[in-house]
Order: C-alpha cells, then structure tokens, then sequence
C-alpha cells in the first residue's frame, strides 16, 4: 500500500512507476504492464511525476474517469494487449488533496500467461523491468517463458536422434543400486536396464514408433558430451571458496572429462562436499545415509531443488559455491510461482516432472512444495541467518543463500543499540523483527524505512532501530541519506 502522506519518499524502482498522464492515458503504460507482469508485479500510479530529484509529486488526472474507461478498452483489446490479468479490485481512483490519482497493481503473471506482449507480437512486445526501467525482451528470453508456458515439461521430451549409446551405464547402475536400498522389493527391481529406464521415464516412445532417451534420461544419465548436443549451455560448476587469494581451493565441473559430467553424479559429488563441514552428528555407511538430521535433509532438498527447477536450455549453467559461511545455489530459470509463495509452500510447479520423479524413487527431495519451507524451518530452528531467496532477469536465474552463521551477533547488536538486552523474551521479538525485514527485502530491490514498517506493521522509530542493527551487523545495505535513504538485502 502506498503511503500518500510521505509519497515524496517513493522513488521509482523494479515495481513500482509513475506516470504523469496529464495529457491521457500514456502510451507508455502498455510497455510497464508488460514488463511487471512478466517480472515480479508492481504498482503504476498515473497522476503522479519524478521531479528531478527522482522524488515523486502529486500533480493529479484531468479526467480520471475518462482515462479508466479508456484504460479498460484498451487492455481488452487483444491487438493491443494479448492477455488481460486485472480485475476491477487491481485499478482504483484515490483522491487525495483534492487531485485524482489512478492506482494500478500489476500481480506477477502465472507461468501459463506469459509471456504478456504488446502490439500483436511476443517477440517485439514483450517487455521486463530491470531497476527503474522497462526493457524489451530477447527472443531467448521470450522463449524461455514459452517453454514455462507449456503444460507438459521440457524434461519428457523424446530425443528421437539420440539411442542408449547416450547413457552411461555406471551412473545408472549407481542409480538402481541406490533405489534398491531406498525401496528393496521394488517391481523394478528384476528389470533389465532398458525396461527399467522406460518405467521411470528416462526413455519414452518417439513419434517414429521407436524408444529414444528422454530429455530426463539425458540430463539424470547421459555423458556430458552427449548431453550438450541437446542443451547447448549445459554446464555444472561446484566452486569451494576459501581462500580470498584464490578464485576457488577445490572445483567440479561437468566437462571436465573426468566423470560423467550428468545430473545425477553431479548431486552426490557435490552433496558429499557440502556435508563436510556441517557441524552435526551424522553416520555414512559404504557412502550411504544411516542416520540423518534436519540439516542435512535440508542441504539435499536445497541442491536437489536447483537441479530439479533448472531450465537447462537457458543461457549459463548451474553454480553452487560453498565458501566458510555461506553456501550459494544457482541455476538458470527464474521461478514458475510466486518467490513468496516457494517460501510459503503447498504450490508445487516443478519445472522438470521427470527429474523429480527420478530422484524422489531415491528418496531424494519433496514432491508437495515443502523443500524451500523445510529449510528455512531447519535454518531458524539451528538460529542460523535465514535464507535468501532471489530472482534475477536476463539472463533469468534463480539463486539460493544459505547462511552458516547464528542469526545475529549478540555482542554486536549490543553495541549498536547502546543497550544490554538481558532479558531473553526481548531477544526473541528483536530476532523476530529482524527475520520478519529480511524476507521481505528478499522479495523487492530496495525499500524505505517507512515501506519496511508497514510491511512489518512496527513503528517507524522501532524498525529505524532494527534496520540500523542489520546494516551494522552487514546483513542489510543502506544507501542515499536522510528522506532518500532506501534499505536492501546485502548478497
């Protein structure tokens, strides 16, 4: 909600745009919508100016109602807007100081309406917004969101040029080996390789008549050389960063030539590294898991997430960067849900079903949306710095923070708030506040104070204070001074 009393506070930025509008209904409204429906959403407010200062000014509609009615015909008209995803509770007039203002709340499109275009044309009318700004997409880009759009996933693909000779048959000897220890007695079990791929959907029928690996197959079996005459950006990097001097102390990558360079053998590699250090109680037994715990659970659904959810024919590949007290995940393709509705849980939109189906038989990730919730329940759980979510564009990528560090540093949270909270219920409800900032600065790229309060529902005074705590503990940036000053998530 936009505080009107203090609008002199709002900047433009990636979700929300003013539009000046005295002359009509602008033009350039068509290209915004674009853009934030086909990113994470956002608020236009016509009526309103960026004065020079980039500060936003009341100026008010000459005729808001003939502008509203102008802006509904338009939208409906699908030579002009392809696909309308408003209703009458996303458009409102407010008055305020006597002047008519149009307030207009853009949702995220779903992943079936995009991309939203302009012009009759996807490839020349879709638009994205990149900071302040709307910037017309690239056909990969466009693309992308048509392969999401789909309801069948890319991943069941039959490759009709390709045979068996593409797999390798130690990783999937590993594989079965493993599903017999997940599910001894498996009716799979007794089947010879071929059948066995068949029933898990690593090899499909092609419209030939003939069985051919699937795009799953592939990417969860194939060699790496085979798997890139497929998916030309396929790349998988493990990096472990800890030396400053170093750009790395110990890499795996899947063209190395060394192992198989698949999905499948990639997960266990990295998964084994990843655990090294975890400070936890934890047995292996012939590099299988005996006992588990929270953490570990977690860090497997984090790392079987981003392999699941990749988008393997965009641009860049998988990078997972463990350094001494942060591990990173990243793979390309944004989010096919709402970021906020991942940390929520119960929506599941997976983009590759067939992966998920292959490992979940090796009782590896979650199938009813609560792998992202999981972990950020464990991590609070262990009082660990919550993770971060984030969502980048062009190239798309979708990235993972894991902190390994307690949530806050008591000594100094003492220090920068000049007092000694002794009492552990005040501790509580200061971590509270804190993680309550951090997730919601994880969705956007930067807020004020006053729509950090709000989203928060404190005062101002007090969420001054805990921002000022997260900034001196390094989790949060502040940038600009006094009334422009605006607070974001330091990566």
């Amino acid at each position: 909600m936009i505080d009107f009393d203090n609008l002199e506070q709002y900047k433009e930025n990636n979700r929300l745009e003013a539009k000046k509008a005295k002359g009509g209904l602008p033009n350039s409204i068509w290209e915004t919508y674009s853009s934030f429906a086909n990113t994470l959403g956002g608020t236009i407010l016509l009526g309103v100016c960026e004065k020079a200062d980039k500060s936003f000014e009341i100026v008010g509609l000459n005729d808001a109602e003939h502008i509203l009615t102008d802006f509904w015909n338009t939208i409906n008209n699908q030579s002009k807007v392809n696909i309308n995803i408003l209703s009458n509770k996303d458009v409102e007039v407010i008055t305020f100081n006597n002047k008519d203002i149009i307030v207009i709340s853009v949702p995220r499109a779903q992943r079936a309406d995009k991309p939203i275009y302009i012009n009759g044309n996807p490839l020349t009318g879709t638009y994205r917004r990149d900071g302040d700004g709307d910037y017309k997409c690239s056909q990969e880009e466009v693309k992308a969101m048509l392969r999401d759009a789909s309801a069948q996933t890319n991943d069941l693909t039959v490759l009709e040029g390709m045979n068996e000779d593409v797999f390798n048959y130690d990783t999937i000897h590993s594989y079965r080996m493993r599903m017999k220890y997940a599910r001894p007695g498996h009716v799979w079990e007794s089947l010879e390789d071929s059948a066995f791929l068949l029933r898990i959907g690593a090899m499909g029928r092609g419209e030939d008549g003939n069985i051919h690996p699937t795009a799953a197959g592939l990417l969860m079996f194939g060699n790496e050389y085979e798997i890139t005459r497929e998916f030309r950006n396929y790349f998988l990097d493990y990096q472990e960063q800890y030396d400053q001097d170093n750009r790395w102390t110990d890499r795996i990558i899947s063209s190395s030539g060394e192992w198989s360079g698949n999905v499948f053998d990639f997960y266990f590699r990295v998964y084994n590294r990843l655990i090294q250090d975890i400070k936890v109680p934890f047995k292996l037994e012939s590099g299988l898991r005996v006992e588990d715990t929270p953490v570990h659970k977690a860090l497997r659904e984090a790392l079987a997430n981003c392999l699941i959810n990749a988008d393997y024919y965009g641009r860049q590949g998988i990078v997972v960067v463990k350094r001494p007290k942060c591990i990173i995940i990243s793979n390309p393709g944004t989010f096919r849900v709402d970021s906020r509705e991942v940390v929520i849980g119960g929506v599941s939109d997976p983009r590759n079903t067939t992966l998920m189906k292959m490992f979940s038989l090796i009782d590896v990730g979650e199938r009813a949306g609560s792998g992202i919730p999981n972990i950020f329940r464990v991590w609070d759980e262990q009082q660990w710095t919550l993770p971060v979510i984030e969502e980048k564009f062009n190239p798309e990528r979708s990235i993972l923070y894991l902190y390994l560090t307690k949530f806050a540093d008591k000594k100094s949270a003492e220090k920068i708030g000049g007092k000694n909270r002794r009492k552990k219920s005040a501790e509580k409800i200061s971590d509270k506040r804190k993680k309550q900032i951090l997730e919601y600065l994880s969705t956007i790229e930067s807020a004020t104070s006053i729509d950090v309060a709000k989203a928060i529902d404190l005062g101002i005074s007090r969420t001054k204070d805990y921002l000022l705590e997260l900034v001196n503990e390094d989790r949060v940036i502040c940038e600009g001074k006094t009334k422009n000053r605006v607070y974001k998530i330091n990566y």
